[in-house]
């Protein structure tokens, strides 16, 4: 098999997508810190855990070149 470029591209634009999110999220930090703690708890969670949505097109195309099935 031969190497391709999606991958190392893929890599770098998961890192990026991670960063952006962080900046995104650390910029509404001063705003949540507001809210009662498991109101926070509840935020942190969802953020935490919404970033992943976008992998798993990325995901694809980094395997396939296609990013719908």
């Amino acid at each position: 098999m031969q190497p391709t470029w999606r991958k190392p591209a893929g890599m770098f634009a998961i890192l990026a997508l991670i960063v952006a999110w962080v900046i995104l999220v650390a910029s509404f930090s001063s705003q949540i810190a507001a809210l009662a703690w498991p109101l926070q708890a509840l935020i942190y969670f969802v953020t935490g855990i919404m970033w992943i949505a976008p992998l798993k097109p990325l995901l694809r195309w980094m395997e396939t070149g296609r990013w719908r099935e």
